[in-house]
């Protein structure tokens, strides 16, 4: 039977799921909230298909405006439609899922002007999605998990000290905020990398597309190049230590490998970020 060559983004799939089973491990996290014809969240959680499930997304804040969440055609946050979420939320939290904000992403008017500002984004989330202080937020009384970086314009400033004054506040309030970020594959990356290099950061997912330098598509060399480049970033391990003596991440021998799925199913996925949790 005469052999065809498998698409771009199932052969993308398949080695993402060859590098899983490899590892013996492994951590799905999904983009949730701007996909029309998504389940609801409550489903997302229920399928038992992740680990993370990260609200997309928090497109509006700092520089003085009023931080805005957008989750598409799910609920309207200026009516408060999206506190209904916080049920969902909860019922995800309760089956071990980590539920995080993502702040930026692709379009959006967001930004920090000052370490002052950036402090008072990080006392705006903490507030309102990680510390239940306000029964008003935007999602209700809810405490999410963490607060995801998908910076992707603007100033590459500040977000070093947003960073460490989420990490503060949480262990001052006795809280553990997890905090990941999803940086483009050319290494350091422009907006997230001066962040990332605080060591502060538990989770990456690298973008292995729309990069035709690193994506998986230049070729096996040119992925792999990025690939070990994002090997040496400094990640919070799950014990809460900076990798194993203070190494990056590393697949399989001390990481999970994480495929980030846009789209509900590993298999239905427009783009996947690959990358781990340091053990």
């Amino acid at each position: 039977m005469a052999s065809r060559a498998l698409p771009l983004l199932q052969l993308t799939a398949t080695l993402l799921v060859a590098l899983l089973a490899t590892c013996h491990a492994g951590s799905i996290a999904v983009y949730w909230g701007q996909n029309d014809g998504e389940v609801s969240l409550a489903e997302t959680c229920a399928s038992r298909n992740y680990e993370f499930v990260i609200l997309a997304f928090l497109p509006k804040f700092g520089k003085g405006q009023t931080p805005q969440l957008d989750l598409a055609s799910h609920c309207d946050p200026s009516s408060g439609g999206c506190r209904g979420q916080s049920k969902d939320i909860k019922m995800c939290q309760s089956r071990g899922v980590k539920v995080l904000l993502s702040i930026g992403g692709g379009d959006g008017s967001y930004g920090l002007s000052s370490p002052g500002d950036a402090r008072q984004v990080a006392l705006y989330l903490w507030n309102n999605y990680l510390g239940g202080v306000s029964s008003s937020g935007p999602l209700g009384n809810v405490m999410l998990d963490g607060i995801d970086f998908d910076i992707e314009q603007g100033s590459a400033n500040f977000w070093n000290d947003l960073a460490t004054d989420l990490k503060n506040l949480g262990k001052n309030g006795g809280k553990t905020v997890l905090l990941s970020a999803a940086p483009q594959c050319p290494f350091p990356d422009e907006w997230d990398g001066g962040a990332i290099s605080t060591g502060l950061f538990d989770y990456v997912w690298v973008q292995f597309y729309n990069n035709e330098e690193c994506q998986f598509s230049a070729g096996r060399e040119a992925f792999m190049d990025a690939w070990k480049k994002w090997e040496s970033v400094p990640v919070v391990g799950a014990s809460g230590l900076q990798g194993r003596g203070g190494h990056g991440v590393r697949p399989c021998q001390r990481a999970h490998f994480a495929c980030v799925a846009a789209h509900q199913g590993l298999f239905k996925v427009r783009w996947c970020h690959a990358m781990v949790q340091v053990l």
